[in-house]
């Protein structure tokens, strides 16, 4: 997913640029608030920041000659929303491409886009939605987190795609070429991906169920649901 150092037309990374400011600038207003209102839910946030470094640092070769890897983003999109979790995207990816030359500085903007902010609203969509209709919170944390995965995908795919049109086809033809890359190795990942975060929910469920509650993840009755089927 991490789109190398000058791999992208400058005009397109001026663009993604100025895409992705607002949601960085509205997430660190958030994470401001939180920390005055929630410090207490700051050491989760972290937490969540390191797991999405963990994950997306991960380089998998791919069965099409590429290399992949899970984002880990879903998890913080349910916990904190997409904004907190654009602020820590940002970071990571910033991070990995000053020290383990993953991105680049220059198509910053286009990954945070695509692993920040596209993936993460999506997967946040999702667990608001699943939560509201009543769905088994687990199978919604799964959905979520699995399809965070994939949409960031989807968003790079398209990204390539406007920037490098075929010669017969244009976008759509591209679009289609760079996203057959991916889905034949994201799939299987971001299905792992959906199961290690909904494990990973469990945990934080059984651990600190009040931040949850606090933070309006769940709501008191779906945290005594959640406990009673793993009592």
């Amino acid at each position: 997913m991490h789109i190398m150092e000058g791999f992208l037309p400058l005009y397109w990374c001026i663009f993604w640029s100025i895409i992705s400011f607002p949601f960085v600038a509205y997430g660190v207003y958030l994470l401001k608030r939180l920390a005055g209102e929630h410090r207490d839910t700051l050491p989760l946030l972290a937490v969540s920041g390191a797991f999405i470094f963990v994950l997306s640092s991960l380089k998998l070769p791919s069965v099409t000659g590429s290399c992949s890897h899970p984002t880990g983003t879903g998890l913080g999109a349910i916990l904190f929303g997409p904004f907190l979790t654009a602020i820590l995207g940002v970071i990571v990816l910033l991070y990995q491409a000053v020290f383990l030359a993953h991105g680049g500085l220059t198509t910053l903007g286009a990954n945070v886009f695509s692993m920040a902010i596209a993936g993460p609203f999506l997967g946040y969509g999702i667990y608001r939605g699943g939560k509201a209709i009543g769905l088994n919170t687990f199978v919604t944390i799964f959905l979520a987190a699995a399809l965070t995965d994939l949409f960031t995908y989807v968003i790079t795919s398209l990204q390539l795609a406007l920037a490098f049109p075929a010669q017969m086809g244009g976008i759509i033809t591209s679009f289609t070429t760079f996203a057959a890359i991916f889905a034949l190795t994201q799939i299987p990942l971001a299905i792992m991906e959906g199961i290690i975060i909904a494990l990973t929910f469990k945990h934080i469920i059984q651990a600190r169920a009040d931040i949850l509650l606090r933070l309006n993840v769940l709501t008191p009755d779906q945290v005594k649901k959640v406990q009673e089927s793993i009592a």
